[in-house]
């Protein structure tokens, strides 16, 4: 017997709107649900992860999920909350970034075993991509009329007096195509349910309709609210863009601490919906962390759990070490295991000056290091006076003023951390 997955997404804060009856369907035994997902680049962000949890909630309670990428409705581009077109993508692109998005959803997804309910994941690009536009229109087009598509919230407010642009046919023809998805897969895999973000419904109904109207049965539309954070900036965006589930795009270290750096509570929010932790586990946590806000135990806790999950305990421990990098609980073996991506993640915005690899031949004497080469303190006077207070740190050792350094001071063979006191850092970067 299946649990009841719209109770669990009720309690997490991710249940929006159901359509009437999509409990007690959900109840009577196995079902088939999808949630579409967009290939416009070759990894997920944080963004897509509410509806990958969906699917992945929907697995748990028993349920079959499907993950459609979007090749076909990816090449137009959904009006829902946008004001422009999107880039079409060619064939061999789509491709590749499927199977990307495939590698990164079966961290969270069942494909592989012989379970009922094992995963599936389809392209609409493939059952899109034959249909002519005559045959759409005649076979798809008729059922629906103007009324019904101008009625939606979507087109609504792309037609607004206040949009900036138009919409242009294109856009316009959206719903029908993601409405087809969802007869398509009623025909063919029995799928009776769509997911999707609350700004989906219109689309998820215009399915539901064409399922009604030509495959003669129902179809079902569940939605989870948009992620927000309390302070009203973007959820999922950083001041470099996107925080991706790809490790080369975003490092696990970065990963790590996007989760760690938010406030106390979008991380109560949060751990209900990114985590799998139980009800009683996070009422828990929760109740801990009111005794000592300050300790952060909400952030540290999601954190841990969702970048594990997203890359791998190991990935999470070396994030857990770089960050306490900065917090001077580090040596130089620590600093000499980062590699370079999550070395420039940690030290960001921290000065840096370059010095050729054969000035360190002979050692570099701590006076030009500190001043003369590289302008990181004002003078040699200040450079002198601050190593005899003991204030200077090469890759968090302490030094003196007699120090040299050398190529085994060097961190990924390039950089040399400098630093004075507890927070001001420098890097010197060693060239060729």
């Amino acid at each position: 017997m299946a649990s009841n997955f719209v109770k669990e997404l009720e309690w997490r804060g991710m249940l929006h709107d159901a359509m009437p009856g999509t409990e007690e369907y959900l109840m009577e035994g196995m079902q088939s649900a999808y949630v579409g997902i967009d290939p416009t680049a070759d990894s997920l962000h944080i963004g897509h992860l509410v509806g990958v949890m969906m699917l992945r909630h929907f697995q748990l309670a028993g349920h079959k999920p499907i993950a459609l990428v979007g090749g076909a409705t990816g090449m137009i581009g959904d009006p829902s909350g946008k004001s422009s077109e999107r880039n079409l993508l060619d064939e061999a692109t789509l491709r590749h970034n499927q199977e990307a998005l495939k590698n990164q959803l079966s961290r969270f997804l069942d494909f592989e075993s012989d379970a009922d309910n094992a995963a599936v994941l389809v392209n609409n690009y493939d059952w899109m991509k034959g249909f002519s536009f005559l045959d759409f229109i005649r076979d798809v087009g008729k059922h629906i009329t103007v009324n019904y598509m101008m009625a939606k919230d979507s087109v609504k407010k792309r037609l607004s007096a206040e949009a900036k642009e138009g919409m242009s046919f294109t856009e316009f023809t959206y719903q029908l195509v993601q409405g087809y998805d969802f007869l398509h897969l009623f025909r063919t895999h029995n799928c009776t349910l769509q997911m999707g973000g609350s700004d989906q419904w219109g689309n998820i109904t215009t399915g539901t309709e064409l399922i009604r109207r030509i495959g003669g049965g129902k179809g079902y539309a569940l939605t989870c609210p948009l992620i927000t954070k309390a302070d009203g900036s973007k959820f999922g965006k950083t001041e470099s863009g996107n925080v991706w589930l790809d490790a080369e795009r975003t490092s696990p270290y970065k990963f790590y601490q996007y989760w760690l750096n938010t406030s106390d509570a979008d991380a109560e929010k949060y751990i209900k919906i990114f985590t799998f932790l139980s009800k009683q586990e996070i009422e828990h946590l929760v109740a801990e962390h009111s005794q000592a806000p300050h300790l952060r135990l909400l952030q540290k806790k999601l954190a841990e759990e969702i970048t594990e999950m997203v890359h791998s305990k190991e990935e999470l421990e070396n994030a857990m070490k770089a960050s306490e990098i900065l917090f001077g609980k580090s040596t130089s073996q620590d600093l000499k295991a980062l590699n370079e991506k999550t070395f420039l993640d940690i030290f960001e915005g921290v000065p840096q000056a370059q010095v050729p690899m054969a000035s360190l031949e002979g050692g570099l004497d701590m006076i030009a290091a500190l001043s003369a080469q590289t302008g990181f303190l004002g003078s040699n006077g200040e450079a002198r006076r601050e190593l005899k207070q003991n204030s200077i740190s090469v890759n968090k050792e302490k030094v003196q003023e007699d120090y040299l350094i050398g190529r085994e001071d060097l961190i990924n063979g390039k950089f040399v951390l400098l630093q004075r006191g507890k927070k001001n850092y420098f890097v010197l970067t060693v060239t060729e």
